[in-house]
């Protein structure tokens, strides 16, 4: 990109809500940072979410002062409405935002734009989570932001690290796809911002970061985590039901293609069933010398590997042996509830019928493995071969 631009390269978006107090300060010391470092034509946009107080009069004041600043009103409180409506407005190539009490230091501002300039990169946050950072802030927020971050691990199993640091860029043509895609207006606007991201194949850049935080904060940390658990209960619901964007349809600039969650389900229900039958038969060669247990979870292994091998080919489409060894042992998560499904329901039957015969205990088996094979595609599709 050349230096001498003649358009805003980076449009830097400042939420505000009631903010008097800190927001002349904040964006004269961004101002000031941005000319003495940035090499572009920048912009900074106050996007005000409803003020009640002096904010507004402010806000213009300083538009009117400086060349790089606007002032945009908003009708309604919603940090994510205001970032949707300002970065929907903006022209420039890379849009950013950052708090408005610049918790974050300024110096890792050009760090974070870069990636994306140079087209490395699709999105880049800040974060407070990684080695690197050094972040000063009290014990009850610590706990909070380490807790939410580790929760949308596990249960959504991201890879990025800090989802809410208000510190965040993201290349417009990226924004242009991805903002259509997000439903909520409020403080879960990043989170599912970076879900759908991942979840299509962008490539998301962190910045370690220097954060210290501001003892004055509007934030109601009850009622955002509240927000925040239901917005990771909806998203939860769009990965299992297969209804978030497949991999590469953002970053190809495409829509998902219709019926493949369908065609997934043709194809993981043909595998299954000549799985379950080879698990039968398996179990049954096996149970006169092994035992029933010892029969069942022999068969369980045999099948769960050629079970992973043929969906991650037949009903995913991936090829090569690129991520094999990760996905066998990712299935093998989907084995031991496999097992434990299975072999708990041996272990009743038998204490509960002890002279149970083979044709009930296959009976038995057939029902726990067809719950074990929903549990299956489940795991597969929001974890193991997810884009």
């Amino acid at each position: 990109m050349a230096t001498h631009h003649p358009e805003p390269v980076l449009d830097v978006v400042i939420p505000v809500f009631d903010e008097e107090r800190d927001l002349e300060p904040s964006v004269r010391r961004l101002h000031a940072h941005l000319c003495e470092t940035f090499p572009y034509p920048f912009r900074i946009t106050i996007a005000d979410n409803a003020s009640t107080d002096s904010t507004p009069r402010i806000a213009a004041r300083l538009a009117d002062e400086l060349p790089e600043a606007q002032w945009l009103r908003l009708a309604e409180k919603g940090r994510g409405r205001a970032l949707r409506t300002a970065w929907s407005l903006s022209p420039a190539p890379v849009l950013a935002y950052m708090d408005v009490d610049l918790s974050t230091e300024l110096t890792a501002l050009l760090p974070l734009v870069a990636p994306l300039l140079s087209g490395h990169s699709d999105i880049a946050i800040g974060t407070r989570l990684a080695p690197g950072s050094r972040v000063v802030r009290g014990p009850k927020r610590e706990i909070t932001s380490r807790c939410y971050n580790a929760l949308l691990r596990s249960v959504l199993a991201v890879r990025f690290s800090d989802a809410q640091c208000g510190f965040k860029a993201v290349r417009r043509d990226v924004a242009e796809r991805l903002l259509p895609l997000i439903q909520d207006s409020e403080w879960f606007f990043d989170t599912e911002l970076l879900v759908i991201a991942e979840r299509a194949g962008l490539r998301i850049h962190e910045v370690p970061v220097d954060w210290v935080d501001d003892p004055d904060t509007r934030v109601d940390i009850l009622a955002t985590a509240l927000a925040d658990l239901r917005g990771i209960a909806r998203i939860g619901g769009a990965l299992a039901r297969g209804t978030l964007p497949p991999g590469g349809s953002l970053r190809d600039g495409g829509a998902a293609a219709p019926g493949r969650l369908t065609t997934q389900l043709v194809c993981f229900a043909g595998v299954g069933a000549v799985s379950t039958l080879a698990y039968l038969l398996l179990y049954t060669a096996l149970r006169p010398a092994a035992g029933s247990q010892a029969a069942n979870a022999l068969a369980l292994l045999v099948c769960a590997v050629a079970n992973t091998t043929a969906n991650r080919r037949l009903t995913f489409g991936l090829r090569g042996r690129g991520g094999v060894l990760r996905h066998q042992s990712r299935g093998l998560v989907v084995l031991l509830i496999g097992l434990a499904l299975t072999g708990g329901s041996l272990a009743a039957l038998h204490h509960a019928v002890p002279a149970a015969g083979q044709a009930i205990e296959l009976a038995v088996l057939l029902a726990a493995n067809l719950a074990a094979t929903l549990v299956r595609f489940l795991f597969f599709r929001a974890r193991i071969f997810r884009a």
